[in-house]
């Protein structure tokens, strides 16, 4: 017999409507959540943040080019007119998957369906001192850290009378070579050329020096082969150091070790080089697959589990059309929320489900003023228009049109001036000294 649960509810009023609780408000959840308006259920929302946050900009929170506002939006402001629709704050615990619970650390819910858009998080491999020390730039507070300790390392460098440490403090290694390293390798790149100089004219950044390091062979393999070899070529142009078809395997001493042996020296490492699913307890192990992803059936029902159902990048759909599941970006979550919700609504009028198809729009990364490769299904272009549709995608892609209009300003202050107009030290304690 299933143990008998005692709620300590999270206040929840119980309707005769059926209730979907829906756990994470990234990408997915956000659009699923969006796509059950009028759709008959009650919905519950839970996310440990009271904000939804745009991931694909977190890089340039780092490199001072956008604040952190400008890229978080309010989750109740977003819902304010929803009446079918109960956000809390808290964090989720385990799934009583036997009972239909949610636990967390504020209560217990009951669910007729839970949908899981957690995420993901850095996957640094089990190299415990790298995940230590390597900043990581999966949520906004993380890229306000990475933001601080770039900009704290220029004010110890002055101070210091040490070259070794001078020259390690200046140094950063990027490790990863997909979108999220090129676009900050960049990023980096044009600071250090046109920003960096003019605040700590004291320093020698011709001296700085920024790595890439990439396992396999090309940057942006998930990309077609002409905007690879032209990201390579944009970033060699700004100055960067690529080193490909080489693995980190540690960090000791502002040491970054490489397979082969060789050494780069570095105080600052960025982790852009993997991701795995997180995934809350009560999920079985039995369900999860690489990347600590979990195993879902064409309609994203987890297998086994009838009334749970797991979304974006945590979902792991294996079938005919994407034997090796889908690629964990934006799009894919966006469209498996959207199909959920249509089948979910079909349920109400007892209609069959339909089986989730991915249409892949294309893929892109920026790689500085006037350059970005963009692929589309039937296209791959690079350079300066590939830099405007960029721009444009992921501008009307931003919730709320106040945020629009504040990154759209910025950018175009950047643009104007060579100068990002953010780079504050930002951290808690005392004011002024």
């Amino acid at each position: 017999m299933p143990e008998i649960v005692i709620f300590m509810s999270l206040n929840i009023p119980e309707t005769k409507l059926k209730r979907i609780v829906v756990v994470g408000a990234g990408f997915a959840g956000l659009k699923l959540v969006k796509s059950l308006k009028g759709s008959g259920y009650q919905v519950v929302l839970i996310d440990r943040n009271n904000f939804h946050q745009f991931q694909p900009l977190f890089y340039q929170v780092a490199t001072a080019g956008l604040e952190p506002s400008a890229i978080s939006f309010p989750l109740r402001k977003i819902f304010q007119s929803r009446t079918d629709l109960h956000i809390r704050l808290t964090d989720v615990l385990n799934i009583q998957t036997d009972n239909q619970v949610v636990e967390t650390s504020l209560g217990n819910v009951r669910y007729d369906y839970l949908v899981l858009a957690t995420g993901a998080t850095t996957n640094f491999f089990g190299m415990t001192r790298l995940a230590e020390l390597a900043l990581p730039m999966k949520t906004v507070g993380e890229a306000l850290n990475l933001r601080n300790t770039i900009l704290r390392n220029y004010e110890a460098a002055l101070t210091s009378d040490d070259p070794a440490e001078v020259e390690s403090l200046l140094n950063i290694v990027i490790v990863g070579g997909g979108p999220t390293g090129v676009e900050m390798a960049g990023a980096l790149a044009e600071m250090r050329t046109y920003v960096l100089p003019k605040d700590y004219p004291e320093l020698n950044f011709r001296e700085m020096k920024i790595y890439l390091v990439e396992a396999s062979s090309i940057l942006l393999g998930s990309m077609s082969a002409s905007s690879s070899r032209s990201a390579t070529e944009f970033l060699e142009k700004l100055g960067v150091k690529i080193i490909t078809g080489m693995q980190v395997t540690g960090y000791e001493n502002d040491q970054v070790l490489l397979h082969s042996g060789e050494h780069l020296l570095a105080h600052t490492v960025i982790w852009a080089a993997g991701i795995r699913g997180e995934l809350p307890g009560g999920i079985s192990t039995s369900f999860t697959r690489k990347g600590n992803r979990v195993s879902v059936d064409d309609f994203n029902r987890i297998k086994g589990l009838d009334a749970v159902f797991a979304i974006g990048d945590i979902a792991l759909m294996e079938n005919e059309t994407s034997p090796n599941g889908h690629p964990q970006v934006a799009q894919v979550a966006i469209q498996q929320a959207a199909n959920l919700a249509a089948n979910l609504r079909l349920n109400q009028e007892k209609h069959k489900w339909k089986p989730f198809r991915y249409l892949d729009k294309g893929s892109m990364a920026t790689i500085g003023r006037n350059k970005a490769v963009v692929d589309l299904p039937f296209l791959s272009f690079h350079g300066f228009i590939a830099w405007l549709v960029w721009m444009f995608v992921h501008l009307m892609s931003i919730v709320g049109v106040k945020n629009r209009t504040l990154i759209f300003i910025n950018w175009l202050w950047n643009y104007m001036t060579y100068d990002q107009s953010l780079r504050l030290i930002m951290k808690p304690g005392k004011g002024s000294a």
